[in-house]
């Protein structure tokens, strides 16, 4: 049964640790406005949830037949986020919580995320989070994005910790496949309502099918340190 001793978490960011993904929306919205795409809304940007920047505007140029090199399109999506992330991303304070619990007992941990390292940086570091989560790891940085475990496994290096020691927490379905073909365990908070039952989650250990107005960080700490038993999946 794990332990603090021989535990190691890795947080999802957006969706997870911060509210963003309002701000990723308006970001791209605007991104795709700028080449004469005006019908993109938040059902169309819910598809890409958990799913890295450059993956994602890979589907898009192509869907849209924008001539655009997607290295175009990272970097001026990238500023747009920046610019909104400052002012509009914010820190949900139970997930505070479980962070600093973690902390506090000894715990290794790190960011896996989709979005890139400036973004990650940004965000994180205009919270009291950043002091406490700086090993960060981008999927710019590996050679595969989310739902490929290749960000989870070089977090995992990172901190010098086997994927079978690991835990995940994530709030998206690529996050949680990613974390399943890692093999580590997971923890879903659900970003969209009515997602907990899909079958992308079907593999989590512990999930809070109403999102973070039900997440309990005291719940979710005692399952990652093994109190709370393996067989429990509804939080």
């Amino acid at each position: 049964m794990p332990s603090p001793a021989d535990l190691a978490v890795i947080f999802d960011l957006d969706g997870t640790l911060v509210d963003s993904e309002p701000a990723y929306y308006e970001a791209g919205r605007r991104l795709l406005a700028s080449y004469g795409v005006t019908d993109f809304g938040w059902e169309d940007h819910t598809r890409f949830i958990g799913i890295g920047a450059r993956e994602t505007l890979t589907v898009l140029r192509e869907e849209h037949a924008i001539e655009a090199p997607v290295e175009e399109l990272l970097a001026a999506k990238n500023r747009l986020y920046l610019e909104l992330a400052r002012t509009r991303a914010v820190l949900f304070p139970r997930m505070r919580r479980l962070v600093e619990r973690l902390h506090a007992a000894g715990v290794p941990l790190a960011v896996a995320s989709g979005s890139s390292r400036t973004a990650i940086d940004a965000v994180l570091d205009g919270t009291p989070l950043g002091a406490l989560l700086p090993v960060r790891v981008s999927s710019e940085e590996v050679a595969r994005g989310k739902p490929e475990p290749d960000v989870l496994l070089e977090a995992a290096r990172r901190l010098g910790a086997e994927p079978a020691r690991c835990a995940v927490v994530e709030d998206a379905h690529p996050g949680a496949e990613a974390a399943r073909r890692a093999g580590m365990r997971c923890l879903v908070v659900p970003s969209l309502p009515g997602t907990a039952d899909a079958p992308a989650f079907a593999a989590a250990g512990l999930c809070f099918p109403g999102g973070h107005r039900e997440f309990d960080a005291e719940v979710a700490y005692d399952w990652l340190v093994g109190a709370g038993g393996d067989g429990d999946r509804n939080g």
